[in-house]
């Protein structure tokens, strides 16, 4: 009989202790709220430099190619609506203001001449933007929509020059 209450005992005692251990106030717990970046947050919140482009077909074209080389260098792209680009040899290709629809859907660029005169306006189309990639089309011929190509940017560490 002794046998059966020490065995009880020790039963109710080990119970109490998970019981008081799974009540006790755990504050060691630590929630993390993601932070969520708006189009133009994403765009200006790192250098980027094009790393590849692909044809309407997903087939990648060369950097080099007539098509896309004019597309292809480092964005500065700085939170108060001003950007610089330049060539992958670090020469200044142009500069201006800029801006990304709410949506995230186009990003528009407004070149300007060193006195502030606007060259051209350029509106494309957004395909990918988060922080690991930002990716807009290009069309060669506006009549035939069907011939495009994407120019896909990565975050670069390359100090503007």
């Amino acid at each position: 009989m002794m046998n059966i209450l020490k065995k009880l005992f020790y039963g109710l005692s080990v119970l109490m202790m998970i019981t008081v251990i799974s009540c006790s106030d755990n504050n060691d717990e630590t929630t993390f709220e993601e932070t969520v970046l708006t189009p133009s947050q994403i765009l200006s919140s790192t250098p980027w430099e094009t790393t590849h482009a692909k044809n309407q077909n997903g087939q990648p074209v060369p950097l080099t190619d007539t098509h896309v080389t004019n597309f292809v260098g480092f964005a500065y792209f700085k939170a108060n609506g001003t950007f610089t680009m330049y060539n992958l040899d670090d020469s200044p290709k142009m500069h201006g203001d800029w801006s990304v629809s709410a949506d995230g859907a186009t990003r528009t660029i407004i070149a300007k001449d060193a006195n502030g005169n606007v060259l051209f306006t350029r509106i494309v189309k957004i395909t990918v933007l988060t922080e690991q990639e930002f990716t807009y089309r290009i069309f060669p011929d506006a009549n035939a929509p069907s011939v495009y190509y994407d120019i896909i940017h990565t975050p670069t560490t390359h100090p503007e020059p």
